[in-house]
C-alpha cells in the first residue's frame, strides 16, 4: 500500500527501514540489502565511468548510510527507494568528486620502506618515511587502519584479511581504497 491520508506508507521496504531504525533488524536489512544492492550498483554504473569495483564501493557506502541512517526515515514524507535513491545519488556524487580529485592514487610500494642501501642518508629517510606513514595511519579510523596494516604490512592478500577479520571482501576492498585516498590528502599536505 502507498501514502494515504490516513498515514504512513505500509509498504515492505518502508516497513524494513522502520524496523532498522527502531531496532536495528538485521533480518529486514538483509531483505532491504537484497532488493536494493543489485539496484544501487545498476544506478552507479548507468551512463558512468565507473568499474565495476567503484560500483561495489558505491553500493557498500549507500548500504553502511541507510542502515546507520534508517531511525531518520520518515514514512510520511518519502517512499523507501526514493529515499534510498537519494542517499545513493549524494553518494555517487561524492564519489565522482573523490575519483576526480585522485587521478593517481598510492600505490602498495608507497607504504613499504625501500630496502636501505647502506648510506645514512637513505637509511634516515627511509625511517622517517615509515614513520610518517605509521603516524598518519594512526589519524584513520581504526577499521581502515587495521585492514591497512594487515593488507600493506602484514603482506596479507585481501581475501585473507577479510578472512582474518570476518568481514566480506568487498568491505575489506571499499576499506583499504577508502584508507589509501586519506593518506593520499596527509600526505599531499
Amino acid at each position: 500500500m502507498q501514502h494515504t491520508a490516513d498515514g504512513p506508507r505500509r509498504d515492505e521496504w518502508s516497513e524494513c527501514l522502520v524496523a532498522i531504525g527502531a531496532s536495528g533488524d538485521r533480518a529486514a536489512f538483509t531483505r532491504l540489502f537484497r532488493h536494493f544492492a543489485p539496484l544501487v550498483k545498476a544506478f552507479a554504473l548507468s551512463g558512468s565511468s565507473l568499474s565495476a569495483s567503484h560500483a561495489d564501493e558505491l553500493v557498500q557506502e549507500v548500504m553502511l548510510k541507510v542502515w546507520q541512517k534508517a531511525g531518520v526515515y520518515n514514512p510520511e514524507k518519502a517512499a523507501a527507494s526514493t529515499w534510498v535513491y537519494t542517499i545513493a545519488r549524494n553518494c555517487r556524487t561524492d564519489l565522482f568528486r573523490r575519483l576526480r580529485k585522485f587521478d593517481t592514487p598510492l600505490a602498495a610500494e608507497d607504504f613499504t620502506p625501500e630496502q636501505a642501501l647502506g648510506e645514512p642518508f637513505e637509511v634516515m629517510h627511509s625511517r622517517r618515511s615509515r614513520d610518517q606513514v605509521r603516524r598518519l595511519m594512526g589519524e584513520l579510523p581504526i577499521d581502515q587502519a587495521q585492514i591497512l596494516a594487515k593488507v600493506y604490512m602484514e603482506g596479507k592478500s585481501h581475501s585473507e584479511a577479510a578472512a582474518e577479520l570476518d568481514l566480506p571482501l568487498g568491505t575489506v576492498k571499499s576499506r583499504v581504497r577508502l584508507a589509501v585516498q586519506k593518506l593520499q590528502i596527509q600526505v599531499e599536505r
